[in-house]
């Protein structure tokens, strides 16, 4: 007994020795509770209920899995040993639990704002009014909502609360960077992020606003030649009620910025947020969710979910590591990262903007498309370099199921190609057995409205947008991925562009038909060797702007003589068309740069109705007469490639009936 009782304590002392270790949420604090849509039933899951509030955490910072975060040693708030965090939160979920499916969904919200119950069943955002047609709760899911970016703007962005740094109490400084095209002339611009006419992130504030290392450049596209604007145009000012007053928030040039010129500014900055917080976040909820027997959202399954800033996210969650929680244990079980192309990001580095991306006209040379690219370790042929997308989390044995899933348009605007290629571009590589990648042919990096119609502001384009929907490839995408986990059911097999096959090309070898009207793009995006400063590897950026070193090869899909995408996931649109769905737009001269890419957009360029139409255009594609017998001979067809797209485990059964309406309503518009 004696022994027995020196054992126990001997346990006791060990378990308590490892407290600060353990993974934990240290509490919830619920908000709101509220029965959805007034606690109607939703198939055999029943009725539903919408939590929010936030959930608090705390890292320890000798945990090895924590160690990544940077400036997490540096918190201002350490204490003990840990740094305290806390999320907002929203939480979707089966009143009686068991009537789930034992599957959540983990969506990593973009920008602040959950968005993935509006865009698969199409309902209220908050399930106020409308649940839409509840395809998500009448399959018993629960979807989570946790917000992880702490400069995230607006009434409802879901944020993540985070400490700053300090170095042994100093403040500490640094130089920031940003960038803006404006699509009008605008008299002064935000610090923040601006991006669609929406802040993305908001603004450090300039620090030291006559220091002399604060400077304004201009040129006239991506790769053009800096111009500086003297000092004397510009002062960090903000007009208030007709007057010019000072602001460590805004930039005012002297006449305006002006439309379709490409302003960087860099300026110092103070007392960085500890950013990188936001990946614990994620991973802690995750593995709460599936292992405290109190967790206000229990779950078997764990899948994470990202959209474009939280595609990239998830990529690079997992390769810096954060995919083993504080135990070693995998945190999400599953990861669909949809239209991310190559990038990673700004998350994880002291003065972190989260927001910034890659676009043709903006957010230049930040740290998204950066080597290494591929999910199997590459070697960069000029560097030297080797290295995979999960080499960490191979290490640790926690690599999820993972989709990588991108329309046409990241493979001209998100260099998509280098997910699947050598580093060099000259061949197609090898991806792990957990992944699979996806090329929805035809779409573009949201989609766009029906009939289609010309984008506004920023995404004023010289075409309309390609229409063609995303909702349906989701559905299937989350009933692939949890049949995979659930119970190892295969999803259907990568379908993407090779070079072997020539459907993957340099732009030299673009074969896009001569399509009257229709201006062709000169180039597309690439990504760069970008050297921060010595420091980088540890998350400081001493260089702003960075040195640009040599560009990887960009490849993109080969077309057909129609100018559609000959590879990928198809929708009818592309198998039984009706129009050329191009895999870029041009920006319209309204907003300057017309040689320029809009962001995000595809082209939708309508065939003629009849040979004489055609002829006397001059366009080289067959007309819709001369393709189809009449309306029922296209449905006729269409039907057969929505069977084919269900058949293949693209499309649910149950969504082809509206694939199947959305042609009818497509003839109509083509032949009116």
């Amino acid at each position: 007994m004696r022994l027995l009782r020196r054992l126990s304590a001997a346990l006791l002392l060990l378990l308590l020795s490892t407290v600060p270790l353990s993974a934990r949420v240290v509490r919830v604090q619920v908000s709101s509770r509220t029965d959805v849509l007034g606690g109607r039933a939703f198939g055999s899951a029943g009725a539903y209920e919408r939590i929010t509030g936030r959930v608090y955490f705390s890292l320890p910072i000798a945990n090895p899995h924590n160690q990544p975060i940077v400036d997490l040693r540096n918190a201002v708030n350490l204490q003990n040993g840990e740094v305290a965090f806390s999320s907002d939160f929203i939480v979707v979920r089966p009143k009686d639990e068991k009537k789930g499916n034992g599957s959540m969904i983990l969506e990593v919200p973009n920008r602040g704002h959950s968005g993935f119950l509006t865009l698969v069943d199409r309902g209220d955002w908050d399930l106020a009014h409308d649940a839409g047609d509840a395809w998500l709760l009448r399959n018993g899911y629960t979807i989570a909502s946790v917000g992880w970016q702490y400069d995230a703007v607006g009434p409802n962005a879901l944020k993540l609360f985070a400490p700053i740094a300090r170095d042994h109490g100093k403040t500490i400084t640094g130089l920031l960077r940003g960038d803006l095209t404006p699509p009008r002339v605008m008299p002064e611009i935000p610090l923040g992020h601006l991006i669609l006419g929406n802040m993305g992130g908001s603004e450090y504030p300039a620090a030291a606003p006559d220091d002399p290392r604060n400077t304004l450049t201009v040129r006239d596209s991506r790769d053009g030649a800096r111009r500086v604007i003297p000092r004397s145009q510009w002062q960090f000012a903000h007009t208030v009620d007709g007057r010019l007053v000072p602001s460590d928030r805004f930039l005012h040039l002297n006449g305006g910025f002006q439309p379709g010129k490409l302003y960087e500014y860099v300026y110092v900055v103070a007392d960085p947020v500890v950013a990188g917080g936001g990946f614990a976040a994620i991973r802690d909820f995750a593995s709460y969710a599936k292992h405290a027997p109190d967790a206000i959202a229990p779950a078997e399954r764990v899948f994470g979910e990202g959209i474009s800033q939280d595609g990239r996210f998830l990529r690079d969650m997992l390769y810096e590591g954060f995919n083993a929680d504080e135990q070693g244990s995998m945190a999400l079980d599953g990861v669909l990262a949809h239209v991310a192309g190559a990038g990673r990001g700004s998350f994880n580095v002291r003065f972190a903007q989260p927001s910034r991306d890659a676009q043709p006209m903006s957010s230049v040379f930040f740290p998204t498309d950066v080597f290494p690219f591929t999910d199997l370790p590459e070697r960069d042929p000029l560097t030297g370099q080797s290295a995979g997308l999960l080499d960490k989390a191979a290490a640790d044995h926690v690599v999820p199921k993972i989709f990588l899933s991108n329309t046409s348009y990241e493979y001209w605007g998100r260099v998509a190609s280098l997910i699947h290629t050598s580093a060099d571009g000259t061949r197609d590589v090898r991806i792990s057995d957990s992944v699979r990648i996806y090329h929805f042919t035809g779409l573009q990096h949201f989609s766009g409205p029906f009939p289609p119609q010309k984008g506004e502001g920023d995404l004023h384009g010289q075409q309309p947008q390609s229409p063609l929907p995303v909702r349906y490839f989701w559905r299937a995408m989350v009933t692939n991925m949890d049949a995979w986990v659930r119970n190892g059911t295969p999803p259907p097999p990568s379908s993407y562009p090779r070079i072997a096959d020539g459907t993957l090309v340099p732009l030299s070898r673009y074969a896009f038909p001569r399509i009257p009207g229709v201006n062709l793009p000169h180039e597309a995006n690439r990504a760069y060797r970008l050297d921060f400063g010595p420091e980088a590897a540890r998350g400081i950026f001493r260089l702003q702007p960075p040195r640009v070193g040599k560009a990887f090869p960009v490849l993109v899909p080969q077309v057909d003589a129609d100018g559609n995408e000959r590879d990928g996931v198809r929708l009818p649109e592309i198998t039984v068309p009706l129009a050329t769905y191009a895999s870029w737009n041009l920006r319209d001269p309204a907003i300057g740069a017309p040689d320029q890419r809009v962001s995000f957009e595809l082209s939708y360029l309508p065939f003629a109705r009849t040979a004489v139409e055609r002829k006397a255009a001059g366009d080289p594609r067959p007309s819709v007469a001369e393709r189809y017998a009449g309306r029922q001979d296209y449905l006729i067809r269409y039907a057969k490639a929505v069977d084919a797209l269900v058949k293949q485990r693209w499309i649910l059964p149950e969504d082809g009936a509206a694939l199947l309406q959305l042609g009818g309503q497509e003839w109509d518009l083509a032949t009116q």
